[in-house]
């Protein structure tokens, strides 16, 4: 048996909480860190083509398992990959980045000058940086305190779901200490405590406003991921009886096969009759919300705090007076679900007045392609072991309309909206779920970012579908601001993945400009031919082919960002 160093401690407290890959890029100051991590039998390195793509690999391998983890060497590395390190940090992400530093005997030595930094004497350019956008950062420069400060940085990122920067010294991964030649305590963590008193008047004042209101609705946000409380909104929703409604960033995060769920709230740009059964309601539940100007289609949203209960992962708000912290809410909701009144009076409401959505009728089978067709097709595609997982984009505003089977994921970054995104959490997801088909949906703009992850997932062996959406642009930044900086050039991008792949099989692609062509497609890469492959197809579709909901959306929000400036 080896001697457990520094870097094989890291490895086994990565493997016990739940990380079996991680995603780096090499660079001299954290290859050692690097033998170490990939000597462990039980964890795997995926080398990424950039930080940047390692960064949201371990986004997406974050949605799938709980935390995820980047490592890659000093500054060139780490503020290469902290835009995706920032979008973990907006989206609730635990992620944990690690990079290797310069040797110890180099810090606090005016008289060295090294590579990798910005020539100046301190080398906390990057430490510094990370604070912006991490929970906790440490350093380590020397092995006493190193359990300690790992420890310390892990739980951070599991309690607060925010990533951290721990920094390792290039000399110290491969050293051993007698911290590490004993089996290492177990790592566990203590779960957030409630306090009763203030639960018991939470569930009690919660009960009584919206047991006293005769139309009620329920609207589930985004943060019941981070909360662990699926079931838990399930629960409330079997017992209250009120319709529901999702929020667009988490859309996936309730069942939409439910007897009672109407579809997204997205202010005027919502699920049909689902903006009028919401905002005429008496009182509303809003369990784990964001509001931001994207999901409320530029705050356009007619809603009242005095009508709303409002659930936070630690705290609930009625009516907008009363607030009671310290309540947990996986344990507010199957408490508040035992006090309420079941009350279908809205869902009865909604039910008569909803017409549906009708099938996108051809348009004639080798006629150019609608967009509105590609989504009626791929929902046909849609089973149980799919995840959907979106770019901001005209596509985003297509897949709210789509009907989701019981299991189905969907994930999107609503909250930092970073273009580029989709390919590497595509790839992270992939790997954290293999149960699961990635159906991937990425503009052409946004793919140009980050396209060289397509090569990693070839050589790694998932079985994507990528939808590339080739509209010839930033087709959501032109409704929000037309420009000539919205169009870019115009790939050949089945060819770009082709010379990915090199001499690797385990690629198919495919390019499809009408429904004849897409329906042909589908088939192939559900066949047993294709179906284990990374399947690329590139939709051509009319710069103008936009949803209706993107053309209302663009206009608020241009409208909203063009407000002058306040009189002083």
């Amino acid at each position: 048996m080896s001697t457990p160093t520094l870097g094989s401690h890291i490895a086994a407290r990565l493997v016990e909480i739940g990380v079996t890959e991680y995603f780096c890029v090499p660079g001299d100051f954290n290859m050692t860190l690097l033998d170490q991590l990939s000597a462990s039998k039980e964890l795997k390195m995926v080398n990424c083509c950039n930080e940047l793509e390692a960064g949201y690999a371990a986004d997406g391998y974050a949605r799938a398992k709980g935390v995820g983890c980047l490592a890659v060497t000093f500054t060139v590395g780490g503020l290469s990959a902290i835009n995706a390190v920032a979008a973990a940090y907006a989206e609730d992400l635990p992620v944990i980045c690690i990079t290797g530093v310069p040797n110890s005997n180099d810090f606090g030595d005016p008289t060295k000058t090294l590579h990798h930094t910005t020539a100046e004497e301190s080398f906390n350019q990057e430490y510094r940086c990370f604070q912006e956008v991490t929970k906790c950062q440490t350093v380590i420069r020397a092995l006493d305190g190193a359990y300690e400060k790992i420890d310390h940085a892990i739980a951070q990122a599991l309690y607060a779901h925010k990533p951290v920067l721990i920094q390792v010294a290039c000399n110290m991964a491969s050293l051993t200490h007698p911290m590490f030649e004993k089996q290492p305590v177990p790592f566990s963590l203590t779960g957030k405590t409630t306090n009763e008193v203030s639960m018991r008047e939470a569930v009690k004042s919660a009960a009584d406003f919206l047991n006293a209101a005769a139309k009620v609705v329920l609207v589930v946000g985004s943060q019941v991921r981070l909360c662990k409380a699926h079931k838990q909104a399930v629960q409330l929703a079997d017992a209250c009886q009120y319709p529901v409604a999702v929020m667009p960033r988490s859309k996936g995060m309730f069942p939409e096969t439910h007897p009672r769920f109407m579809g997204v709230y997205w202010a005027n740009i919502s699920s049909e009759g689902v903006c009028e059964a919401v905002e005429s309601a008496d009182a509303y539940i809003f369990v784990g919300p964001t509001f931001n100007d994207y999901s409320t289609c530029a705050f356009s949203q007619l809603l009242s705090e005095s009508k709303m209960v409002r659930v936070g992962p630690r705290r609930v708000t009625v009516a907008g007076k009363r607030t009671f912290g310290c309540v947990n809410m996986a344990e507010f909701l199957p408490l508040l679900a035992g006090k309420l009144t079941p009350n279908d009076t809205t869902f009865q409401a909604f039910k008569r007045t909803y017409v549906g959505v009708g099938r996108m009728p051809s348009n004639g089978r080798d006629a150019p392609l609608k967009g509105k067709l590609l989504y009626s097709h791929l929902q046909e595609y849609l089973t149980d072991d799919v995840t959907i997982l979106v770019d901001t984009g005209d596509a985003l505003f297509n897949t709210m309309k789509l009907n989701l089977p019981e299991k189905t994921g969907f994930e999107v970054q609503l909250q930092y909206g970073s273009i580029g995104w989709s390919v590497g959490a595509t790839l992270g997801f992939a790997l954290g779920r293999p149960s699961t088909r990635m159906l991937s949906l990425i503009g052409d703009g946004s793919f140009q970012v980050t396209a060289q992850g397509v090569s990693t997932m070839i050589r790694v062996g998932i079985s994507p579908l990528i939808i590339l959406v080739n509209n010839s642009g930033y087709v959501i930044e032109e409704e929000i601001h037309a420009g000539p900086y919205n169009k870019i050039s115009d790939w050949n991008y089945t060819a770009v993945v082709e010379g990915m792949a090199g001499s690797r099989k385990n690629l198919y692609t495919a390019k499809v400009r009408t429904e004849a062509e897409l329906i042909r497609t589908l088939k192939k890469v559900q066949s047993e031919e294709h179906n284990h492959k990374v399947c690329f197809v590139e939709v051509f579709l009319h710069p103008e082919d936009c949803s209706a909901d993107l053309l209302e959306w663009g206009c608020r929000l241009a409208e909203y960002n063009a407000r002058p400036p306040n009189p002083k």
